[in-house]
């Protein structure tokens, strides 16, 4: 496997949320860059050998406004 991608939502308790595509792997983060760290440990974690070379950040942002 040479690539991961993460879903990121922000969290309704504040922070962010990160979940893998396809793989049981969950994490969450205060700030983006706490995530991140937080993501990589992860990944590192799960996949003792062949751990994925790239890992892509899907990040979505849902808004809602008065119509």
């Amino acid at each position: 496997m040479t690539e991961i991608i993460f879903i990121i939502e922000e969290s309704p308790e504040g922070g962010y949320e990160a979940r893998a595509l396809g793989h049981s792997i969950f994490t969450e983060g205060e700030t983006i860059e706490e995530l991140k760290a937080n993501i990589k440990e992860a990944v590192h974690c799960h996949f003792e050998k062949d751990i994925p070379k790239i890992i892509r950040l899907h990040y979505i942002k849902e808004e809602v406004i008065a119509a």
